[in-house]
């Protein structure tokens, strides 16, 4: 029997407050009936005896706290999903707003998923090529990975998504899938994303979902938990091989926090919620592979770092929960490097399983130590050059200011359109080490050595 409760007892921002409320679920969606006419969708987000606290995804305005109706749905959020959503464009909540009429589903999925059984879970390995050579050289993305963007305010992280998407694949030729959440994106931004992805031509492959900054922070909160949903459906259920990107997380804890706040709970580091932690987890594990699932889920969240500090909580939990990270370089950015890869800072841990003989190369693993150890050569050889002067350096360590100067330029430094193969990553990789004597590559073995060090005549 469905109860309509009329009246509300308190509004708080976009908080209503309601009395005598029996038998209600955290996360139940309910319906608030206007005395216009018309509706609002709102959800349970604390419960205190028969006292409720609804938070209401239009807000508040213009509800009155005497006529007003609210009706319990008896069920959480969940997303209508149909194979069709490929190639679709839904805000926030899951609505479509590319003006293609409605989804047909053929199933809903409570948008907070279900928990993944730790036995079940396949380790990653295979990778993802993203055509973009500090990364699949250095902090290779594996499928099922969760691999997040450390960015900076400013920093062309959005242009770097927008090339994963239009070149990301996978080796193999299995079904290969975007699904892109935007989070409090302006309107240039989000129609930059919309653009970007129609030129390119890699619409057909794309799920996007667009929060825009003027959106109401519960939508924010939601945004990412709706992508991850259709992820889920698209890898385990029709089994594609998904790759979610998530920009930018930093938006979505700070509507966290303004969230938290208005609930009047105990804040913790810089004001976040205690449970930042276990929050973020939720989104982040959910990424994987599932025995006996043809699919898998990878995630790359993007977040910008506050005043570039990557101890701030957002990073700093972010890197607890994830398998590694890539990081932006202010410095690179400012020399006009794009993308501005910081490579000694940027790691991929699931990295070694999912490379060498039978995905990559057999000489990628080498290939990429001997790379690390000589660019942090070039970094002590910067260091004293900044107190002697470069022209006082030593033969050797002028060769590795050559080398940084190069790795820089070369391999680091691509076009925004460019697209390189693995082989061309690889050997350009090469071609920067044939630049130093044989006797400094001590990450190498002889035969590999022997194979690709070819040194200029």
């Amino acid at each position: 029997m469905i109860l309509e409760h009329i009246g509300l007892n308190q509004i708080n921002g976009s908080l209503v407050v309601l009395d005598g409320v029996k038998n209600a679920g955290y996360e139940e969606m309910i319906e608030l009936r206007l005395d216009d006419g018309t509706t609002r969708a709102g959800r349970i987000v604390k419960i205190d005896g028969e006292r409720v606290v609804i938070q209401v995804f239009e807000g508040t305005r213009g509800i009155s706290m005497k006529n007003s109706t609210t009706v319990m749905s008896g069920r959480p959020m969940e997303m209508k999903l149909s194979p069709e959503i490929l190639g679709r464009v839904f805000d926030g909540l899951g609505r479509p707003i590319d003006g293609l009429g409605d989804i047909y589903p053929e199933c809903s999925r409570d948008v907070n998923g279900s928990p993944i059984n730790p036995v079940s879970r396949v380790y990653p390995r295979n990778y993802i090529n993203t055509g973009i050579s500090s990364i699949d050289a250095l902090a290779t993305l594996i499928r099922g990975q969760k691999l997040p963007i450390f960015s900076g305010s400013g920093m062309k992280h959005n242009e770097l998504a927008v090339q994963i998407v239009r070149q990301a694949n996978v080796a193999d030729g299995d079904d290969f899938a975007i699904v892109f959440a935007a989070m409090g994106v302006k309107n240039d931004v989000a129609e930059y994303f919309r653009r970007s992805f129609e030129n390119a031509n890699v619409m057909n492959r794309v799920t996007m979902f667009l929060n825009l900054s003027n959106d109401p922070i519960i939508e924010r909160i939601i945004t990412p938990r709706c992508a991850l949903t259709a992820a889920e459906y698209l890898a385990f259920e029709l089994g594609k091989q998904i790759l979610v990107i998530l920009t930018d997380m930093t938006s979505y804890a700070e509507a966290l926090r303004e969230f938290s706040s208005s609930k009047g709970e105990i804040p913790g580091r810089k004001g976040f919620p205690g449970y930042l932690y276990s929050d973020l987890a939720s989104l982040y594990e959910r990424a994987g592979i599932i025995e006996g699932a043809k699919g898998s889920v990878t995630q790359i969240p993007i977040l910008t770092m506050p005043n570039d500090d990557i101890t701030h909580p957002i990073p700093d939990l972010t890197g607890y929960i994830t398998e590694g990270q890539i990081v932006l370089d202010r410095g690179l950015d400012y020399k006009g490097i794009y993308p501005p890869v910081s490579v000694l800072p940027s790691l991929s841990r699931l990295m070694k399983d999912g490379i060498g003989a039978g995905y990559t190369r057999d000489d990628h693993s080498m290939l990429s130590n001997q790379l690390f150890a000589s660019y942090a050569k070039v970094q002590d050889a910067k260091a004293l050059a900044s107190v002697i002067g470069e022209d006082e350096l030593s033969s050797a360590d002028k060769l590795l200011m050559e080398l940084g100067r190069e790795f820089e330029e070369k391999f680091i430094n691509q076009g925004y359109t460019e697209n390189r193969t693995i082989e061309q990553t690889l050997d350009l990789g090469w071609e920067l080490l044939s630049m130093l004597p044989k006797s400094e590559l001590d990450r190498v073995d002889e035969d590999v050595l022997e194979k690709h060090y070819k040194p200029k005549a």
